[in-house]
């Protein structure tokens, strides 16, 4: 017997979504009675089913999927409170303009068996709300419910299409359970979908104006700046960044990052920061020109220490939302010109057009690109470059107080070991970020080179890292993957399910062609990284933002409420115990190994981090180290 659900997951095949991420409900009998006949008929399944007993973490999973691969995936959840239960990973998604398609089935609507589906459980009464999909509709680039099997192919389709194009993001549709009940003939799964039909928006271009206005400013400026947070999320930007930055010898620096945007080893790359205050880089406050692209908050205006010039000449290039309506309530950058444009393509035209207008130069014996200013800015911006480097290195072998390590400790540490034992030397290693507190240090002290070798949730929520490697496992082939969180986020990120996924995944998968029936999945182990400071740092430093010599600037993480003491979980032991005694763990640091801050405790942390590592490479097994840092 064919169904609504037998269409809905062969339109999903259809538009390329290989992977569902489920957390099954009452509203879903239709559809596990059809995978099951799938699995009869065919001994397999259309779409590869992964089991998530944790709604924010299957969507999280999804999220690492199409970060790594560009594809979405499915998200199934239970009703209502399977759509609430998705939590922050919403917010990261939208945020982070990654498409997923999640789906979420609706109480019945009939009560005395009209129809199959009708109600027959007391839940489906109290999870019958007024309007299911405005829980997310906010967050979503489209909603919809599906009303018959007619047309599901034409929501899904419409879904994947909106899905792909700019500003990517999730969308969401629904369905009633008889709905998804309804059987339909035969022929209706012999379709051939035409796709060609339904293309993603094409990326669009500057103005011939536009470019030609941004490339004169960059030319004639003193001080020139680029600034991006996001440009990465399309590796191939990367490479015309790199080759306008090198002709103009204009510094980029990096705001909230999200993406590997210029390879760190870039001499003109200028730094990051998440925008503590006075945390800017000084340039901002220098340049005569600044470039701003993909970048949601390129600087924070209130913050004087580190402001803008106010004659800068300002330009914005944003392939989706220039002025955030959809996204903000309230935004504003003081730009000159404001563009919506495909980074890599406006990247591309102003190299074309500064070449363009050098060549007229030289025809008249001048060059823009050979002249005394950009040669010497060059020269400026590599000793920049090389002086911080050393600056970082020393910090990797210093400890603060000679009691505790540090951040720079256990991230140099993490990146050495990597490089060491890794047949790429690293540059086919991903990490995944979510130091929060500390996301600057892991940038400065991994060092990444290679587009998309590190990424973060692009949102605020916390607890997106450990099913994201789910998903980026699922999704790739890398050397190693690596997710560095601090202990909040760990929590924050649902261990006990992770790490559950991770060990059921973790066995040889197979298909066969099409139409494609998997078998097994198969997921890579990974390395987790806990940055422990026994507590949320963050909310202290939001208050120490606004009170900075106030009553809780002397107070302990434990009296201000947001330390995890004085009995803090054993992490690493949640991991091994959620996969079933299979996962690896141990705790290095004060109330670890014993005593720090001394070369001795480096070398431990070293031999520490390779045991790790080897864990994951040589055995197959996900791996925790918990590093204890100086307590909040």
């Amino acid at each position: 017997m064919l169904t609504t659900s037998s269409v809905f997951l062969k339109a999903l095949s259809d538009v390329g979504i290989t992977h569902a991420f489920v957390n099954w409900g009452s509203d879903h009998p239709a559809l596990l009675e059809e995978l099951a006949r799938q699995r009869s008929s065919s001994n397999g399944t259309v779409l590869q089913i992964v089991t998530s007993p944790n709604e924010m973490v299957a969507l999280s999973a999804a999220q690492g999927y199409a970060q790594v691969t560009g594809k979405p995936a499915a998200v199934i959840v239970h009703v209502d409170v399977g759509t609430q239960a998705l939590a922050g990973a919403v917010h990261n998604v939208d945020r982070s303009h990654t498409p997923v398609l999640i789906y979420a089935g609706a109480s019945a609507f009939t009560s005395n068996n009209e129809l199959k589906g009708s109600r027959n459980e007391w839940i489906m009464w109290i999870q019958d709300v007024p309007d299911q999909s405005a829980i997310v509709r906010q967050y979503m680039r489209y909603t919809a419910q599906i009303y018959s099997p007619v047309n599901v192919s034409e929501v899904v389709k419409r879904s994947f299409q909106i899905a792909t194009s700019d500003p990517k993001g999730p969308v969401y549709l629904w369905a009633r359970r008889e709905v998804m009940e309804a059987e339909v003939e035969a022929s209706v799964m012999d379709t051939v979908e035409d796709l060609s039909k339904w293309p993603s928006v094409e990326a669009s271009a500057l103005s011939p104006t536009a470019v030609t206005r941004i490339a004169t400013a960059l030319m004639t400026a003193s001080n020139p700046l680029i600034i991006t947070s996001h440009l990465g999320r399309n590796p191939d930007a990367v490479a015309p960044l790199i080759v306008l930055s090198t002709l103009l010898a204009i510094p980029v620096y990096c705001s909230c990052p999200s993406n590997v945007n210029i390879p760190f080893s870039h001499p003109y790359f200028a730094g990051l920061s998440y925008l503590p205050p006075g945390g800017h880089t000084p340039l901002l406050a220098a340049a005569d020109v600044v470039l701003v692209i993909e970048s949601d908050v390129p600087w924070i205006a209130s913050d004087r220490v580190t402001s803008l010039n106010g004659e800068a000449r300002v330009f914005i290039i944003n392939s989706g939302d220039p002025l955030k309506t959809r996204e903000m309530g309230m935004w504003h950058v003081p730009a000159q010109l404001i563009c919506r444009a495909d980074a890599e393509l406006a990247l591309i035209q102003l190299e074309e057009v500064v070449r363009q207008l050098d060549e007229q130069a030289c025809s008249v014996g001048e060059s823009f690109l050979a002249s005394t200013l950009v040669l010497e800015r060059a020269k400026a911006l590599k000793r920049r470059h090389e002086a911080w480097i050393i600056s970082l290195d020393a910090r990797e072998q210093t400890f603060v107080d000679g009691a505790n390590l540090t951040v720079p400790n256990v991230v140099g540490a993490l990146r050495r070991v990597v490089r060491a034992l890794t047949g790429s030397n690293g540059k086919d290693a991903i990490v995944l970020n979510e130091g929060i507190s500390n996301y600057s240090l892991v940038w400065e002290h991994m060092r990444a080179v290679v587009p998309g070798s590190m990424i973060t949730s692009g949102g605020s929520s916390l607890g997106w890292a450990l099913g994201a490697a789910i998903g980026v496992s699922l999704g790739s082939d890398h050397d190693l993957i690596v997710a560095v969180v601090g202990d909040g986020s760990f929590m924050f990120g649902v261990p006990s399910s992770a790490y559950w996924m991770a060990r059921k995944y973790n066995t040889v998968w197979s298909s066969c062609h099409f139409p494609v029936f998997v078998t097994h999945l198969f997921s890579q182990p990974f390395l987790t990284i806990v940055l422990n400071n026994g507590g949320w740092k963050s909310p202290k430093l939001s208050m120490l933002g606004v009170h900075p010599s106030g009553l809780g600037s002397e107070a302990s993480g434990e009296r201000l409420s947001v330390g995890f003491g004085p009995d803090v979980p054993d992490y690493s032991q949640i991991a091994v115990a959620a996969s079933g005694g299979w996962a690896w763990g141990k705790r290095i640091g004060s109330g670890g190994d014993g005593a720090v801050g001394t070369e001795q405790s480096l070398a431990r942390l070293e031999a520490s981090m390779t045991e790790a590592v080897n864990i994951v490479l040589k055995e197959g097994r996900c791996a925790v180290l918990d590093c204890v840092l100086e307590s909040i």
